[in-house]
């Protein structure tokens, strides 16, 4: 006979027995190696909060926060996150595992890069910095790893592939990031300034940025290379800036030379004492409008744009020469110059 209980269910004469668990026995070797990165990473992973002051109105302001994440660089406390997490910021705050957040001062900042780098008020014992690799050996269908505060929930692992390399990843104005890393593992906002790291658990890249009209992860996201990462770190450290490759030019501004039909760099000014003015570069004559120099290739590599010829000059390095391309009254020559940092 069935009876019926509360509500009308169905009622069984006896107590309800529960089911019996099936044993799941050990995880696949390849889930397990997936669980003990995210076990050795995921105390160097950081999570950052920011304070910061916007207007309101004319007489008013209020304090916002805004969330990102970063990682564990040393044992001095120096933690490494994106430039555009911290930008702004009155007081900044960082949380890692599971202890209490700390405040932490900005010591550096590249917005041409973006990176930034803070260093905490008290420094754990426990500290671990994450183990770095390298990008220069990468191969598209790798697998990628992204750890970070997605939308604020702190300690996400999303996984993946590389998808591509050499991607160029627009920045501030006229600069781009050369050799960026392109993911499928899934970066959303907050992830940003968090770590890519390989199947090995080191470091590979920075996440910085996704392409998505709606802003959450479309599965094409991107990572400033750790090669990268691991040159401009310590100057931020040391100096608090990064260095600007340059040649000791002021170019015309890059809407006026597209609308004039030019697809390379035109020199305006040329600085005194500066590589380019030994190396004989001739800038704009602002009396008569004749143009001087237009840049149309550094060694070999063609320059269409001023955010390319940056790339190029980063990719030449600080000290180095190059080898420039130049158009003058539709006569071409090649000149050597040095390329120098703009921020000594």
């Amino acid at each position: 006979m069935l009876l019926l209980g509360h509500a009308g269910w169905p009622q069984a004469r006896d107590a309800a027995v529960a089911r019996s668990v099936t044993p799941r026995g050990a995880l696949p070797a390849a889930e397990q190696q997936v669980v003990d990165l995210f076990s050795a990473t995921a105390p160097s992973v950081a999570y950052i909060t920011s304070e910061v002051l916007q207007q309101t109105s004319l007489f008013s302001a209020e304090v916002s926060q805004s969330a990102g994440s970063g990682f564990v660089w040393d044992t001095s406390g120096h933690i490494v996150t994106n430039s555009h997490v911290v930008e702004g910021a009155r007081r900044l705050f960082v949380q890692l595992d599971a202890g209490q957040p700390i405040e932490a001062r900005l010591v550096g900042r590249s917005p041409e890069y973006d990176l930034a780098v803070l260093q905490l008020a008290r420094v754990p014992r426990d500290l671990k910095p994450i183990p770095l690799g390298v990008s220069q050996t990468l191969r598209i269908g790798q697998a990628a790893y992204a750890i970070g505060n997605p939308f604020g929930l702190s300690r996400t692992l999303t996984q993946g592939l590389i998808s591509a390399l050499d991607r160029d990843l627009p920045t501030t104005d006229f600069r781009e990031v050369p050799g960026v890393i392109q993911t499928d593992a899934a970066i959303n906002p907050g992830n940003s300034g968090g770590p890519l790291v390989d199947s090995a658990g080191r470091l590979i890249g920075v996440n910085t940025a996704i392409r998505s009209a709606s802003g959450s992860s479309s599965g094409v996201g991107f990572a400033i290379p750790v090669d990268l990462v691991n040159r401009v770190v310590p100057l931020l450290i040391s100096r608090g800036v990064a260095p600007l490759p340059g040649i000791g030019i002021t170019p015309v501004r890059p809407d006026l030379v597209a609308r004039a039909g030019i697809s390379a760099v035109v020199v305006g000014e040329v600085g005194r004492g500066t590589p380019a003015a030994a190396a004989g570069l001739k800038g704009l004559n602002r009396r008569s409008g004749e143009l001087g120099d237009v840049i149309v290739a550094v060694n070999g590599r063609r320059v269409e744009t001023l955010s390319t010829f940056v790339a190029e000059l980063d990719r030449v390095g600080i000290d180095n020469s190059a080898e420039l391309t130049l158009l003058q009254a539709g006569v071409e020559r090649r000149v050597k110059v040095k390329v120098i940092d703009l921020v000594r």
